[in-house]
């Protein structure tokens, strides 16, 4: 019998409906049975394409005898993360400072007051490598709660404490200037691998905002070091595993540091990011390679993520079936040399396999290969490899398919709308402008209610109960003022402007210009969660600080402007010291830096072709974070139109920074000139 999460939207938690542990969703409904009952609370999160969450629920959860004792002693809250990033981020605090490390799924044993007293992650079966077994855990924490009680409170309420005194201090609320920036580069140099790109050891994670920042650097001060950095990596996760050579997308990560084996899962916010900074080291260098990767992730997002409302999933999971029934990590993904030779018969094989580095031995389990492409001395036929890759793909594609997480989540859509509209813009694509617009039009017509607040997530157009984060406003901002640019139409930037007001009134500490990740008026949890940090995707704190910038460029809202600027001083404190962590702050610093630029261009509509060919150069600019506005001259579209004529007749771009315009232009070149460098 299906339990309460079989009313749920979230595909994670519907994956544990037919549990025979009696669940609850997040609720105060579920805290009062606690209290009533008298039980402590079993507080189990993680999310749908998590490999080892599958693994935990295969073992315990859908085991009888595990779940009789669970509901026999305990109130048992399932979470998706994704859907709760509030609830995840305060109980993973606590995890990490008990332990020192945290990751999901997250098992945490709370009191019914919701506060936290013993934690872990994964707890298999059996004892096994030092851990105990998940019912030795349950047995433990029981026989405390049963025996010791006031105890139990005590640790719980000293880690409360605890918690609420780890309030971050970020120095003054100052942003970063030339020194910061210059500091946080060089941190970068130190722990980047020249050998191989990226940053760090293994597992190794796409830096896909640092290479952002990298990239505007670059265009800002000319440091080629910079950009050799954004380029290499660029280039070795296009080369590696991480990256489908065959279908184009980002896996999560690699597992070692060259990029070749990955964890399989694709991520909706790393291809989006990605997508994006591929096309920027596009317009930075003109590399054919970099273009290739933007429109093969962008076709990827629109082709395998798209949603039937015009959203974007969530995620691919990891493993799928590999043929006999079995669940495997990467099944759908990785070829042996026989598999090749099914496929293309021998001499395309044997070409094949020499391409994408497929062995005897294998890079993956079982001896098999992910596809990647190493550097090779000879040339190769692109007719022939372009014919090889489209039957590979064509084979792979009746392989049993990985699962997909249907949830559109706000925050990744706003990443996925910039990406989009923007390779769009730059290589001529209307259908990925559209396939944006699509998108943002859902947000607008199902996310956001009549005070323009906005639901985190939906699912089959209809729209979820958990109310937006930061990160949601901000990067839904984000991409909202990305079409604007792209577009010319007013209304976004209008939605934009909504959205950050709420960030102003509803998210920022007015004395400090800190920001929090949840509303003033959200539901109250142990402690109000606060992460600067970049980490998978911008922080809220940094992303809002970005389209606060932007915005105030595109309209001169003096309180916008000051709330980036005030936003930005965690970034003068954490730039130099973790720049790989901040990496989407560092960006916003850079934009900052470079004023950013404000480009109006007039014309007598938007598709007459020299106004076309002004818009685009201007859309082309590397100029650090510069704003975009375009549009038939008179209109009242957009702020930056009012009171700019034609020039003698004909369309022209006008270039501001810092309360300062150049003259117009109505010449290519000289509007290209003045937005690069």
């Amino acid at each position: 019998m299906p339990n309460r999460l079989a009313q749920e939207t979230s595909p994670y938690l519907l994956q544990h409906a037919d549990n025979p542990v009696d669940w609850w969703p997040w609720s105060g409904e579920a805290f009062e049975e606690a209290r009533k009952s008298g039980k402590p609370v079993l507080l189990s999160v993680g999310y749908s394409s998590c490999h080892w969450c599958h693994v935990m629920a295969h073992e315990s959860f859908e085991d009888q005898e595990t779940a009789d004792y669970l509901n026999a002693h305990f109130v048992n809250i399932k979470v998706d993360r994704e859907e709760r990033p509030d609830v995840d981020a305060v109980y993973m605090e606590a995890v990490q400072a008990a332990t020192g490390q945290g990751g999901w799924p997250m098992t945490v044993f709370l009191t019914p007051d919701a506060e936290p007293f013993y934690f872990g992650t994964y707890f298999p079966p059996a004892p096994r490598h030092g851990m105990p077994s998940f019912r030795q855990v349950l047995e433990g924490v029981r026989s405390a709660w049963a025996d010791r009680r006031d105890e139990v409170t005590e640790v719980a309420e000293k880690i409360v404490r605890d918690l609420a005194g780890r309030e971050i201090s970020y120095g003054d609320s100052q942003a970063p200037g030339e020194e910061e920036l210059a500091q946080a580069l060089l941190g970068l140099t130190r722990e980047y691998d020249a050998q191989r790109g990226g940053f760090g050891g293994a597992p190794k994670f796409p830096p896909s905002m640092v290479v952002e920042f990298l990239l505007r650097h670059h265009a800002r001060t000319g440091s080629e070091g910079a950009l050799q950095m954004a380029r290499d990596t660029c280039e070795r996760m296009a080369r590696g595993g991480i990256y489908d050579q065959l279908g184009g997308g980002f896996a999560r990560y690699s597992v070692d540091r060259e990029w070749v084996v990955p964890h399989f899962e694709k991520m909706l916010y790393d291809n989006a990011l990605l997508c994006r900074v591929y096309a920027h080291l596009w317009r930075s260098t003109g590399s054919e390679l970099a273009r290739r990767v933007a429109l093969e992730t962008a076709d990827f997002m629109v082709r395998e993520l798209r949603t039937n409302e015009g959203g974007f999933a969530s995620a691919l999971d990891a493993d799928s079936d590999d043929g006999s029934g079995k669940h495997v990590e990467g099944a759908y993904y990785v070829w042996t040399p026989a598999q090749l030779v099914e496929v293309l018969g021998e001499e395309d094989a044997e070409l094949a396999a020499q391409y994408f580095g497929v062995t005897d031995e294998g890079t993956f389990e079982e001896r098999a290969s992910v596809l990647q492409l190493p550097q090779h001395e000879g040339v190769f036929d692109a007719e022939k490899v372009e014919s090889i890759k489209q039957r590979l793909l064509a084979a792979r594609d009746a392989r049993p398919a990985p699962g997909r997480d249907d949830k559109v989540v706000a925050a990744w859509n706003g990443l996925a709308i910039a990406a989009l509209a923007e390779t769009g813009a730059y290589f001529d694509r209307p259908d990925l402008v559209e396939a944006a617009v699509a998108a943002a039009d859902l947000l607008v017509r199902l996310h956001l209610d009549e005070q323009v607040r906005l639901a985190r997530t939906s699912k089959d157009g209809h729209v979820g109960a958990n109310a937006g984060v930061l990160e949601d406003y901000a990067d839904v901002a984000e991409g909202f003022l990305a079409l604007t640019a792209v577009t010319g139409e007013g209304v976004w930037l209008e939605f934009a402007g909504f959205l950050l007001d709420h960030v102003l009134v509803r998210f920022v500490d007015e004395e400090s210009g800190a920001l929090y990740d949840t509303a003033s008026d959200a539901e109250r949890l142990i402690r109000r969660p606060q992460d600067p940090t970049d980490n998978a995707v911008p922080s809220g704190w940094t992303a809002a600080a970005g389209a606060l910038l932007s915005y105030a460029a595109q309209t001169g809202a003096e309180p916008h402007r000051t709330a980036a600027e005030r936003a930005l001083g965690v970034v003068k404190a954490l730039g130099p010291r973790v720049p790989r962590f901040i990496g989407w702050g560092l960006a916003v610093a850079e934009a900052l830096l470079d004023g950013p630029r404000e480009v109006a261009v007039v014309g007598p509509a938007l598709d007459d072709p020299a106004t076309k060919a002004l818009h685009r150069t201007a859309l082309l600019g590397t100029a650090p974070g510069a704003v975009v506005a375009a549009g038939a001259v008179g209109s009242d579209e957009l702020p930056l139109l009012a009171d700019r004529p034609l020039v003698s007749g004909e369309p022209a771009a006008y270039v501001c920074r810092n309360f300062t315009c150049d003259a117009p232009t109505t010449e290519v070149e000289r509007l290209r000139s003045s937005l690069n460098g």
